[in-house]
């Protein structure tokens, strides 16, 4: 295991099921869900008019100037980011700027500018195209217009792996702090793909859950009647830090971070290895970098989207890494509630993970009333109590292309 441990010591949310860290929290332990009717004019002509819709609109947080120059997914960064800095304590603790880093994916970037400044080219011609509209729609846009409003001149990546981006960002994070290239690193995803075409393309190849029922129902990871995701919106961010760091300024630790897998199936473009090997690499690699024993993982908030082969390949991996403590480890899914962030799901999921270890206590999966026979896992329909001691909490996600990444975390 590597001599430099790395510690969570700031957190930010904004969700489709509360506009903070605080309401998103309490929101999911009480297993109450953000998916609701889109009533966009838009939205009536589509297969699918049900979606995670961000609980506070970002033009309520941010300065109306600002918020005019970023895409909505930045806007969702932008405020993720704020609260997380604030709850580290960093301001002003004498952290130089060289020495701080920004790790912020997206999945898709600024879908919304790209889509909205095209219509406006072939209804208006190309004056009517924004000037800005390619530093709001490039990938890179969240972590760069993060990185000017903390001033990190460390690094900023932007890594994008589909549905694994966010976390895959907070795997990123951990090496800049192992590797000695920062001491503390804004790590986290958003995505805001909400959208007729994103939403047209993602039903026509069947991936939404196409269910008419109350759209507080349809998200049903692991259930027999699951039939695909609901798409979600939001970002989170995390602040990570070397523990030698955040000691040193007397900062308060949530969680420990372990070690991180990365892996690709190399199966298909969208659809999972179905006997999960790559996913199941990946965690072994998270465990083997962390030096995490099998038989201290409590808690894994699983990726879990609600599609029939994904999350039976999720319980065939998690079976092959914790053998018999598979039977002492609850597994949760919060896309029951939030929907799918797509790169922006492994950042808030992360922040799940911490609070589960921070609070002893494992949100529930809601949905679930008949479970697949195929999956036999510890999913419990109310929020559970988890044990005392050193435990250690797993996040994954999982993302088209093949992209695996596991990050294991724990308890402070």
């Amino acid at each position: 295991m590597t001599s430099t441990r790395v510690v969570v010591t700031g957190l930010g949310a904004t969700s489709p099921v509360g506009g903070d860290v605080k309401t998103t929290w309490d929101a999911l332990l009480a297993g109450r869900s953000g998916i609701r009717h889109l009533d966009d004019d838009w939205a009536e002509q589509l297969p699918v008019k049900i979606a995670g819709r961000i609980a506070v609109e970002p033009s309520e947080v941010l300065d109306r100037v600002k918020a005019r120059r970023l895409d909505r997914a930045s806007q969702f960064a932008a405020v993720a980011a704020a609260q997380a800095w604030a709850d580290s304590g960093l301001e002003g603790s004498g952290l130089e700027p060289e020495r701080l880093a920004v790790s912020l994916a997206s999945g898709i970037g600024g879908i919304t500018t790209l889509l909205t400044n095209y219509d406006a080219l072939l209804q208006k011609g190309p004056r009517r195209v924004s000037p800005l509209a390619v530093p709001m729609l490039m990938p890179n846009a969240p972590a760069a217009n993060v990185s000017l409003t903390y001033g990190a001149r460390a690094a900023v990546h932007a890594p994008t792996s589909a549905c694994a981006s966010g976390n895959e960002a907070i795997a990123m994070a951990i090496d800049l702090i192992r590797l000695g290239r920062a001491d503390a690193v804004l790590a986290g995803g958003t995505e805001a793909a909400i959208h007729p075409l994103p939403m047209a393309a993602f039903a026509q190849m069947m991936a939404l859950s196409k269910n008419p029922d109350d759209p507080t129902t349809v998200s049903r990871p692991w259930d027999t009647a699951r039939d695909g995701f609901v798409l979600g919106e939001g970002g989170a961010v995390l602040v990570l830090e070397s523990e030698a760091h955040a000691l040193a300024r007397g900062a308060r630790i949530y969680a420990t971070v372990l070690g991180a897998g990365i892996t690709n199936d190399a199966h298909d473009i969208a659809q999972p290895d179905p006997q999960g090997r790559g996913g199941t690499r990946a965690i072994q690699m998270a465990f083997r970098e962390g030096d995490v024993d099998p038989t201290t993982v409590a808690h894994v908030n699983a990726h879990a989207t609600s599609t029939p082969q994904g999350d039976i390949a999720e319980g065939l991996m998690l079976h092959a890494v914790l053998g018999e403590q598979i039977d002492n480890c609850v597994v949760t899914s919060t896309k029951s509630m939030t929907g799918h962030l797509l790169g922006g799901a492994g950042a808030l999921e992360a922040v799940a993970t911490v609070l589960a270890l921070h609070h002893r206590k494992s949100p529930p999966t809601i949905n679930l009333d008949n479970l697949d026979p195929a999956v036999e896992l510890d999913i419990p329909t109310s929020a559970r109590d988890l044990p005392t001691g050193d435990i250690v909490g797993l996040n994954n996600s999982f993302g088209f292309g093949g992209a695996n990444v596991a990050v294991a975390f724990g308890s402070a």
